[in-house]
C-alpha cells in the first residue's frame, strides 16, 4: 500500500491506543493488513515526527508533536490529499467522504488546520462531518479544502 496510507494508518493508531514499542505499531499494522519491516517504521515515525510521552497509565506511548511544523504540515498535507474522495457542504456542514479507515486520521487533520468558526468535528470510518455555525462559514471552508487538494 501507499506510503501516506501508511503513515495516516499510523498516525489513526497512536492517536487511539497506547503504542509503547516499533515492534507493537508493527503488530497493529499487520492486523490492519500492512506488511511493513522494522526500518521503514523507523523512517516513518521520523517523518512524522512522532515522539514518546508518559500516558496517563504510567507508560510511554508514541505521539505526535508538532516540533518542525512546516515538514509534519507537508506530510499531512500529502495524506489529506490522497485520503480524501470528495467534500461537499450540506447547508451549515461539510462532509468529508474518505478511503475506508482513514476517517479518523482526517478529522485529527481538520482539527490541527485550526479552520475559524469550526464548531466541530466528528468522523467515521470514512467520513468527517463539519460542524459551522452558517451556511457561508461552511461553503468557505469547503473551498478552503478543495484547494489543499488540487
Amino acid at each position: 500500500m501507499a506510503r501516506s496510507a501508511r503513515q495516516s494508518k499510523i498516525l489513526e493508531l497512536i492517536s487511539t491506543k497506547e503504542i509503547e514499542t516499533q515492534d507493537e505499531l508493527a503488530r497493529e499494522l499487520k492486523n490492519a493488513n500492512f506488511e511493513i519491516t522494522q526500518a521503514t517504521i523507523s523512517r516513518d515515525i521520523k517523518e512524522l515526527g512522532l515522539t514518546k510521552i508518559l500516558s496517563s497509565s504510567g507508560k510511554y506511548k508514541y505521539c505526535f508533536v508538532g516540533s518542525d511544523e512546516q515538514v509534519i504540515s507537508n506530510k499531512y498535507i500529502t495524506i489529506f490529499k490522497e485520503a480524501v474522495i470528495s467534500i461537499k457542504v450540506a447547508m451549515n456542514l461539510v462532509v468529508i467522504k474518505t478511503m475506508k479507515g482513514l476517517g479518523g486520521s482526517i478529522a485529527s487533520f481538520v482539527d490541527k488546520l485550526n479552520i475559524a468558526e469550526l464548531m466541530g468535528a466528528v468522523n467515521g470510518d470514512d467520513t468527517v462531518l463539519m460542524i459551522f455555525p452558517t451556511t457561508t462559514l461552511a461553503s468557505d471552508a469547503v473551498m478552503t479544502l478543495n484547494n489543499m487538494i488540487k
